[in-house]
């Protein structure tokens, strides 16, 4: 029998489970399934919410098209629920997951403006982080040098600045990188 390494030690066969549900006081995180489209554009349709992303447009139809098709390719995004009302508010994914080197990518997030101001967002994370730490050591964010307002929001609930990065699909546009670890 191999001998195993200290990663694959504290990984128990890594049951991590991309699209969980999971519940909060104010949010539930569901499975994002196709039919979800018109009602996570609506949320996405204000402009400010992507004024500092590197696609500045995605509240046009087309261009969000594009962004949920990749959402649901990519087999961990959620669906952000307010308990209260029901509705979809938002989104996030677990992305990159890398069993190797002990880590998954939460990103791709954003809520409606009326639940900006860190509450809902914190739970999100809380929510999503909590999930992940349970499987991994460690949990990255990916996030545009340009976008203040999500190196601020990632700032506040702990994570820490790990390296300035080339984004690969686009050359002289640069990622800050941020880590959360258990």
């Amino acid at each position: 029998m191999a001998r195993r390494t200290a990663l694959e030690e504290a990984l128990p066969d890594l049951d991590f489970e991309l699209q969980p549900i999971l519940r909060g006081d104010l949010i539930e995180l569901q499975p994002l399934r196709a039919d979800d489209f018109a009602a996570l554009h609506l949320a996405a349709s204000d402009p400010l919410i992507w004024e500092q992303h590197p696609e500045p447009d995605r509240h046009r139809h087309e261009v969000f098209q594009r962004y949920f098709d990749g959402a649901i390719a990519s087999g961990g995004a959620l669906a952000v629920v307010d308990r209260k009302s029901g509705r979809i508010i938002g989104s996030s994914r677990y992305c990159n997951l890398k069993p190797a080197d002990g880590e998954v990518e939460i990103g791709w997030t954003f809520l409606e403006r009326a639940f900006w101001g860190g509450t809902y967002n914190r739970e999100l994370k809380t929510l999503m982080i909590e999930h992940a730490l349970r499987f991994l050591p460690r949990v990255v964010f990916v996030v545009g040098e340009h976008n203040i307002r999500s190196q601020r929001a990632l700032e506040k609930i702990g994570a820490q600045f790990e390296k300035r990065a080339p984004r690969p699909d686009a050359e002289g546009v640069w990622d800050l990188v941020f880590v959360i670890t258990r």
